[in-house]
């Protein structure tokens, strides 16, 4: 069967995929600096102003790095402007990439930086202390930063840490690898002069018919009340102190990882125990190529402090 002649001057679009792995390409860091900026921007004159270049030189990046892959990754009009699917797949790589290089020159400079682990609001709770104290006092030469993030999972994705300890698990995927540490109890958040803050425990089913508030950044009530069964109110806040203040006025109630009520006690708020709620589990997670030589080492560090704090509630 005679081949299929394409017109003149026409080239094959080849898939995103078939084209980072055909091994052709010229791709530059300046090309990635430049999709990452325009991602994170959102405008070509913001990310031009970040980048320090001209507003026509950073199109002409972009356009060459188009060219270069054979797709689109952002679509532009005279009044927006949004990154396509393979720009954000590239973009997310891209950051990581990126935070990589920069980490591994300052390494050279100066010597390896301190391991940045990120969390969204409690850490480990009554375990933080513990865990940076025996760090410091086992690792003195690697200092460890804990960094509160809104989103720890996309801020690990886009190489701002080097691991994350998350309570709800990332999507499954080949970038990142996710070891469990410990379970968790959950709890409930209820006004001080809530009829409940008196008792010693609460029930899940005592909450079907009271609002509930979720917050943005830690959610944790994922799968607590199941299909079928009488499910209460939810909406959602940005952030801890916004969802605090709503408990505490008697807008809503919380359920929470036992973490929160150590690492966030509020005078108008009281925490319960939920013993008829699952646990939460704790994770880290981290690059599947590590961004820190370190992480091996925390991770085991990590696992040796649950160890510890289990053989000591038994």
């Amino acid at each position: 069967m005679p081949a299929t002649l394409e017109p003149p001057g026409h080239a094959r679009e080849m898939p995103f995929e078939e084209h980072l792995c055909s091994g052709v390409m010229n791709v530059e860091l300046r090309h990635l600096r430049a999709l990452a900026a325009i991602g994170d921007e959102g405008t070509i004159t913001g990310a031009a102003a970040v980048l320090r270049v001209g507003q026509p030189a950073l199109s002409r990046t972009l356009e060459q790095l188009e060219s270069r892959l054979g797709v689109r990754l952002v679509d532009r009009t005279t009044r927006s402007l949004a990154l396509t699917e393979a720009g954000e797949r590239l973009y997310e790589r891209a950051r990581g990439i990126l935070g990589q290089v920069d980490d591994a020159l300052t390494e050279a400079a100066s010597g390896v930086g301190p391991l940045r682990v990120g969390f969204a609001w409690a850490a480990l709770g009554a375990r933080t202390v513990p865990l940076l104290r025996g760090w410091r006092e086992a690792h003195p030469g690697t200092p460890l930063r804990a960094l509160r993030c809104d989103d720890p999972e996309a801020a690990l994705r886009r190489g701002e840490i080097d691991a994350a300890l998350l309570r709800t698990a990332p999507e499954p995927d080949a970038a990142l690898r996710v070891r469990p540490l410990y379970r968790e109890r959950r709890v409930v958040a209820v006004p001080e002069d809530d009829p409940l803050a008196r008792r010693s425990a609460a029930r899940l089913e005592e909450f079907a018919d009271r609002p509930v508030v979720l917050c943005a950044t830690a959610a944790s009530t994922n799968g607590l009340w199941p299909p079928g069964e009488r499910r209460p109110r939810t909406f959602e806040v940005a952030n801890v102190d916004e969802w605090l203040t709503v408990i505490a006025t008697g807008d809503a109630v919380g359920v929470t990882a036992e973490a929160t009520a150590h690492s966030h006690p509020h005078p108008g708020v009281r925490y319960l125990p939920l013993p008829d709620a699952p646990p939460v589990t704790v994770s880290l997670a981290w690059p599947r190529v590590p961004s820190h030589p370190a992480t091996p080492v925390f991770l085991a560090h990590l696992r040796d402090l649950a160890a510890e704090a289990d053989a000591g509630a038994d």
